[in-house]
């Protein structure tokens, strides 16, 4: 008696499993197709490099100061010393400081890569929830994201749709 009861339990859970509708979407093939994201990355990438020659030439400036002193150690005072040190020390520092500022946790090109691409995906999200409710589908996964799909078949793949939804396409 149990066990019929468990396997019908197992059938219902089973069948109600395989009733719900399934989709994916391909999230880096849609905001690949997006103008304005391609804008903000190439934007991005123009001011990651602009930070990022900028902390080259401090740290060339450091490394300069630190080959000046080297050269000019045997010349100067214990008090010469410890103050070019000093100064070679907090140039350092302050480099170190500017480069969190740019590319830290919380840093500018992180605060300026939310301004530009987060509303983008927020569309995107919202055009794939939107799916979601019209289509009945129960989830849709992003194939661009997981390395767990081994494999899709295309005909699931609703990310034209989403573009479609976006005004893309």
């Amino acid at each position: 008696m149990k066990r019929a009861l468990l396997s019908a339990i197992l059938l219902v859970f089973a069948c109600t499993l395989m009733a719900q509708k399934f989709a994916f979407v391909d999230s880096d093939y849609i905001l690949k197709k997006i103008p304005s994201y391609k804008a903000a990355q190439e934007q991005l990438e123009k001011l990651s490099t602009q930070y990022q020659k900028e902390i080259e030439t401090k740290y060339a400036e450091v490394d300069k100061m630190y080959q000046d002193y080297q050269a000019e150690k045997v010349l100067l005072t214990e008090e010469m010393r410890k103050n070019r040190e000093d100064d070679i020390i907090l140039k350092e520092r302050q480099v170190k400081d500017l480069q969190m500022k740019y590319f830290g946790k919380d840093g500018l090109l992180f605060k300026k890569r939310e301004e530009l691409v987060k509303p983008i995906q927020d569309q995107v999200s919202n055009a794939i929830k939107e799916l979601a409710n019209e289509g009945g589908f129960a989830v849709i996964f992003d194939s661009s994201a997981s390395l767990n799909m081994l494999y899709t078949n295309p005909r699931y793949d609703k990310s034209e749709e989403v573009l479609q939804k976006l005004g893309y396409n």
